[in-house]
């Protein structure tokens, strides 16, 4: 007959942490509402995969990468009117698009909340089991090319390939040097219909022979990139510029007889007599 005391140990060896921690706790429940054994063992199994579900959330969120606090509830989208926060809601609770391995591209200048968007929308997809990577693309490239001269390319691509999405933050930003733009196309290349890529840019498709010095790198790049993706352009006023303008009419409205700091740069100092 089995023994109580050895509960604690049989658990342990079969890896059922919250049940060993549950078990007496939802005894009492069971005795208390007279649950059948079936309804208790039902009980302490929910327990236990709660648990797994936040552990395994706590993991993929620290292997991430993703900047804190770039949250969907934290964007303003009344500073961007053109952009539909449902269809950005959509990217981050239904992932289906990277089941199909599509790839999601949000361009427009720099402040207008890119890489906060392309976060929040990697923030949705762990919630749903998505595993996620963000980085500058800087970074990523920089890693990369130190792979290939150790003849580890192939290795960390394929390493890359447990992450459904990777994110390229500020694509725009690589060095023009041939090594990286080649490392960043073979990146590009070996993703293509096989993971998701989230990318963030400042310039538009047409402005990408500055990116890859090669032509025929620049249209093949483009080519995968756009085959299966989403496009999104967000036009709108720098963040930070609208901070800095909120800054300084606060100030005016504080001090109404203050220059503002516009007004400040253009005082003429005279000199004294």
């Amino acid at each position: 007959m089995p023994e109580i005391a050895t509960l604690a140990r049989l658990l342990k060896e079969l890896r059922l942490p919250a049940i060993a921690r549950q078990w007496q706790a939802v005894e009492k429940s069971a005795l208390e509402h007279h649950w059948t054994f079936g309804q208790y063992l039902a009980a302490l199994c929910e327990q236990e995969l709660a648990h797994r579900h936040s552990e395994r959330l706590h993991r993929h969120l620290k292997e991430s990468h993703l900047p804190v606090t770039k949250t969907l509830e934290r964007f303003d989208f009344t500073a961007c009117p053109a952009l539909n926060p449902v269809r950005i809601a959509q990217f981050a609770r239904y992932p289906d698009w990277v089941e199909r391995r599509e790839n999601l591209l949000l361009f427009g200048p720099s402040g207008v909340g890119k890489t906060h968007l392309a976060a929040a929308i990697g923030y949705g997809l762990i919630e749903q089991g998505v595993r996620v990577l963000f980085g500058p693309t800087t970074a990523l490239v920089q890693s990369l090319q130190q792979a290939k001269q150790q003849l580890r390319l192939a290795e960390v691509l394929e390493r890359l390939d447990k992450y459904a999405v990777l994110v390229l933050d500020d694509l725009g930003y690589v060095r023009k040097s041939d090594t990286e733009t080649a490392v960043l196309f073979e990146l590009i290349a070996h993703r293509y219909e096989t993971g998701s890529l989230i990318v963030t840019a400042n310039q538009p498709f047409s402005a990408w022979d500055g990116l890859f010095p090669d032509p025929m790198m620049t249209v093949a790049a483009v080519d995968r990139l756009v085959h299966h993706a989403h496009i999104i352009d967000i036009q709108a006023d720098s963040y930070r510029k609208r901070q800095s303008h909120q800054r300084q009419a606060a100030d005016h409205h504080t001090h109404p007889g203050s220059p503002s700091a516009q007004q400040a740069t253009q005082m003429e100092v005279t000199p004294m007599s």
